[in-house]
């Protein structure tokens, strides 16, 4: 069995698997798998009102999580895959608690730029993913410092080698363009 097919089997059955992106570590978990999202929350420590991200292959996979209008998928074609992260509206059909206010103030949703992890995603569609580290700890970089972090509690582990250590930009397209969190991508770059 794969990598890829074991980390499948866990998220299938609600656990939790650790991937790597092109910015840091992330613990994922199923959007659809009951319990999952609590899960997820209670391995990191996490305060339920912090929303988790979802991320996902391409922007079509996540069209069934967020409303893309046209100015979200201009920028998503110049900036995905890649280490920006787009507040948007949640879709119509998207009912999934990701923690925060339901997500009344949108969804967070990315494409990171990390093959092992699009292939991952390309095989099990969006999925709820944080930084790999308890929470108010530093993102982890390496599957070493992950498991430092995170002792137990995790399915499967994916090693894609060291991550860069940038978290990702954070950017709301909910009402005009706000960033939320500075990263490798400047407000000034979307701008234009």
């Amino acid at each position: 069995m794969s990598d890829i097919d074991a980390a499948l089997a866990v998220l299938r059955s609600g656990g939790v698997v650790v991937l790597p992106t092109d910015t840091v570590y992330g613990v994922g978990v199923s959007v659809s798998a009951p319990g999952a999202i609590e899960t997820l929350f209670n391995l990191k420590r996490r305060p339920f009102d912090k929303p988790i991200p979802v991320l996902g292959p391409d922007v079509a996979a996540l069209r069934d999580v967020v409303d893309i209008d046209e100015r979200a998928v201009a920028i998503a074609e110049r900036f995905w895959p890649g280490p920006l992260t787009l507040v948007l509206p949640r879709a119509a059909g998207f009912s999934t608690d990701l923690g925060g206010d339901g997500g009344a103030k949108g969804v967070a949703v990315r494409v990171p730029a990390h093959d092992l992890t699009l292939e991952l995603l390309r095989a099990a569609g969006p999925l709820a993913v944080t930084s790999a580290n308890r929470s108010g700890e530093p993102p982890a970089t390496t599957i070493e410092e992950v498991r430092s972090y995170l002792d137990s509690g995790v399915g499967a582990y994916l090693d894609g080698g060291a991550c860069d250590g940038v978290p990702s930009s954070v950017v709301s397209l909910l009402d005009g363009v706000a960033m939320l969190r500075e990263g490798p991508i400047s407000l000034a770059q979307i701008s234009t």
